[in-house]
């Protein structure tokens, strides 16, 4: 289907005195899978709503394939939702839950039995059609509220955390098949989610969001491996982050910094940044090696705890400064014997380090932030 670009220009919503969206900018491509990620109350929900029309903006644009639809009632935007929470009609089997927005849209019966098949197989439960909610599994409702949205052929289907209420192992075969299905039908997939891992598997770009404002946006690859700053780099999956001190500047982004009495080499990040300032490394890069190892960029530690996690475990490092150091090492059967007070020394490889501004504070996963101090000013309002 074709389609389905999403553009949001100067966009602001406002609850009250508070920002809950605060001045974003984005342009996503039809057909692409986007996703809004960041911590609860960081107002990407908000975001959400208002491209769906359920909050109107205080002031900005929101145009759906070069149409200006800021002002227009959610009913007549190409758009659908998928909630959370499923909110399937108990009292209707699955192909009436399916089928109740094209009778509200007066599509005759021969149609409609024709679309709601074609969207039960697309999501494998066309053998499910006279069973009722109450008789499926979580993820079997899911597809079914999926099947639901796209029965109706929208430009845009926008996604609510619709993965937050199944258990570990489902939202991680799910991820999968949700990316494949949005690949399959060609629409425009909008995804807001607090969950890295699922903002990483399945997005052609996402945005990490504070405070109603976009902080970085981009390919999963380029924010994970070269986030824009500490808030960014401590949200984005597992972060190692030290406190540095920048001792001398080469060319372009390379630098060496301080850390306690070692001195390292990195080669991204030290342009421009002040000399005080943090590294980041990720914990798959950490090597851990033999006590007494030579070569540059080595750190003495003392292992403080190894915690298994089938296929890896993680190793928590005290490194000789203070500092707390999480390695990940593959169980393959090539790593020596480690255990709780061992010396070692850690190889923290130049492009693997990262000098980041110490502006950017670290990711609150708490559940204060821009929504809900919207929400508590509506209240009051």
């Amino acid at each position: 289907m074709s389609g389905g670009r999403i553009e949001l220009v100067s966009l602001i919503k406002r609850f009250a005195e508070v920002a809950a969206v605060d001045d974003i900018d984005v342009t996503i491509s039809s057909g692409e899978f986007f996703s809004l990620l960041g911590p609860s109350g960081c107002g990407k929900t908000t975001t959400l709503r208002l491209i769906a029309g359920f909050e109107q903006p205080t002031a900005g644009r929101i145009l759906l394939d070069d149409v200006d639809v800021s002002g227009m009632p959610a009913h007549k935007r190409n758009v659908n939702t998928v909630f959370q929470s499923y909110a399937l009609f108990p009292f209707l089997n699955v192909f009436d839950n399916v089928a109740f927005g094209l009778r509200n849209r007066r599509v005759d019966k021969k149609e409609t039995a024709r679309r709601v098949g074609e969207a039960l197989d697309l999501v494998h439960l066309g053998s499910f059609a006279k069973r009722r909610p109450g008789q499926l599994s979580g993820g079997q409702q899911q597809r079914v509220a999926l099947a639901r949205a796209l029965v109706l052929q929208p430009a845009v289907l926008l996604l609510d955390e619709p993965l937050g209420a199944l258990d570990a192992k489902l939202r991680r075969s799910l991820k999968v098949e949700l990316k494949a299905l949005q690949e399959e039908v060609g629409i425009t997939f909008l995804y807001v989610t607090h969950d890295q891992e699922e903002a990483l598997t399945m997005s052609d770009r996402l945005a990490v969001m504070r405070d109603g404002k976009i902080v970085q946006m981009g390919g999963p690859h380029h924010l994970y491996e070269e986030p824009a700053d500490t808030y960014v780099a401590d949200f984005l999956g597992v972060s190692n982050l030290m406190e540095i001190d920048v001792v001398s500047r080469g060319p372009g982004s390379v630098c060496q910094v301080k850390l306690g009495e070692s001195v390292l080499q990195v080669e991204h990040g030290g342009e421009g940044v002040p000399d005080r300032a943090h590294a980041v490394i990720r914990p798959e890069r950490v090597r851990v090696e033999t006590f007494g190892s030579d070569g540059p960029n080595r750190v003495p530690a003392m292992v403080e705890r190894l915690v298994y996690l089938g296929s890896s475990t993680q190793v928590i490092l005290r490194l000789a400064p203070g500092m707390e150091l999480q390695a990940l090492m593959q169980n393959d059967g090539t790593q020596g014997e480690l255990s709780q007070g061992t010396p070692v020394h850690v190889f923290l490889a130049p492009d693997a380090l990262r000098v980041l501004a110490g502006g950017g504070q670290v990711a609150d996963l708490s559940e204060s932030g821009a929504d809900q101090e919207a929400e508590q000013a509506l209240k009051a309002s």
